[in-house]
């Protein structure tokens, strides 16, 4: 049985190599992420397929952040591929518009609380109010949870007081920044192992080039599987 708590990243440049990798995956993995580096390359066009031919689940990555009526526009056009979650910034306003737009589909709105991507020192560069990361997550993660949304996109080390908030009851966290024992962080900064972030509370881990960068992605993507709790 395929375990779709693990959410593999393509993160390549086009559909046709996104369509390559999964094909060596294969059976191994379930569940695809399709982020916005790849919009200019035909990834909604990868999305359908892998959807609708292939029976996969879909995580479409947009982060998308706008006025409320374009982001419900937005939403509503994304919602018509039948696809399973996407990402807005987590500002409640942004949240509640995309809830609209996804409404009467099977949708999911994540919101994005810090980028994994981020520390401390990024979140002073851009003005971003003082105090502990952890706490700044929480507290975004609360707020959009209140304007309705599905789940949060937050690093491992979030997930436990997430999880913790009376308002995630029901609710989905969904943590990048994942590595497995021995890889390479790359670009994230906030990272943990599979079975951490499982363990702290994620209901799904997103890892991309540890698996498809792999020798064999299909047997990375099931060693990853296997040490999850």
């Amino acid at each position: 049985m395929q375990d779709d708590r693990l959410i593999v990243a393509l993160d390549v440049q086009n559909a046709l190599q996104g369509l390559q990798i999964a094909e060596r995956i294969g059976d191994a993995v379930s569940f695809y992420k399709i982020g916005l580096g790849m919009l200019t390359g035909g990834g909604l066009a990868l999305a359908n397929e892998l959807k609708q031919e292939h029976g996969k689940r879909i995580f479409l990555d947009m982060k998308l952040f706008d006025i409320g009526a374009t982001v419900e526009a937005a939403v509503r056009g994304i919602a018509a591929y039948d696809l399973d979650f996407l990402t807005v910034h987590g500002d409640p306003q942004v949240v509640a518009a995309a809830k609209q737009g996804a409404s009467g589909t099977g949708l999911q709105i994540l919101a994005v609380t810090v980028l994994t991507s981020n520390d401390r020192a990024d979140l002073d560069a851009n003005m971003i109010v003082p105090g502990d990361m952890a706490e700044i997550v929480a507290i975004r993660a609360a707020r959009a949870f209140e304007a309705g949304a599905d789940g949060v996109i937050a690093s491992p080390h979030e997930a436990a007081m997430i999880r913790a908030l009376p308002e995630a009851a029901g609710r989905l966290i969904v943590t990048p920044g994942v590595r497995p024992s021995g890889s390479d962080i790359g670009d994230q900064k906030r990272v943990a192992t599979p079975a951490a972030a499982i363990t702290a509370g994620a209901d799904h881990i997103v890892v991309g080039r540890p698996v498809w960068q792999a020798d064999d992605p299909a047997a990375a993507a099931r060693a990853i599987v296997a040490e999850l709790p």
